[in-house]
């Protein structure tokens, strides 16, 4: 494992042991506490994003943004939502849009084509992006064992999405 690897993990696995995670575990609950301890509301928006994109993290005036792929399991969701509350917690910088931008992105009736110009300005590095997921896979790796266990059976894109990120964790374990 590489010094960069190591250092990522490390600093991750810090930030884990500093954070409250609900029991049981809730994305959703988690967002609201994260929410609660900066001071500054999140919310969460479900929307169709295209191939490309599965979720942003959106910094507007007054409050945070994140959106999400709402075509795909709930496990995936799940994911993608913990990724964008990981660039939060780590304290890396969102893309910031205008009040008329967020207003634009909350309509439903937005033409497809601003909606992806939008989303493309996303802002941050590939360590930022490894660093969020890794996060992401540990806090899901942490409640996997109690989440998971109760439930007999996972629907295939679940099944397929926990095991990515096991995979993942072992990667860079």
């Amino acid at each position: 494992m590489d010094g960069e690897v190591r250092w990522l993990r490390r600093r991750c696995e810090d930030r884990l042991h500093d954070l409250e995670l609900p029991s049981p575990f809730d994305v959703n609950v988690f967002c609201e506490r994260l929410a609660a301890r900066r001071g500054r509301p999140i919310l969460l928006c479900p929307m169709p994003m295209g191939r490309d994109v599965s979720g942003l993290c959106v910094a507007g005036p007054t409050v945070d943004f994140i959106f999400y792929e709402e075509q795909t399991a709930p496990l995936h969701q799940t994911q993608i939502k913990l990724h964008e509350a990981c660039h939060i917690v780590c304290g890396h910088r969102p893309v910031e849009l205008s009040e008329a931008e967020v207003s634009c992105l909350l309509f439903p009736d937005l033409r497809q084509e601003m909606v992806q110009h939008v989303l493309q300005r996303g802002s941050y590095s590939t360590v930022e992006e490894r660093e969020a997921e890794l996060l992401a896979s540990l806090i899901l790796d942490r409640v996997a064992g109690l989440r998971f266990q109760e439930s007999k059976r996972l629907d295939e894109e679940s099944a397929r999405v926990l095991e990515k990120h096991r995979a993942a964790l072992e990667r860079q374990g």
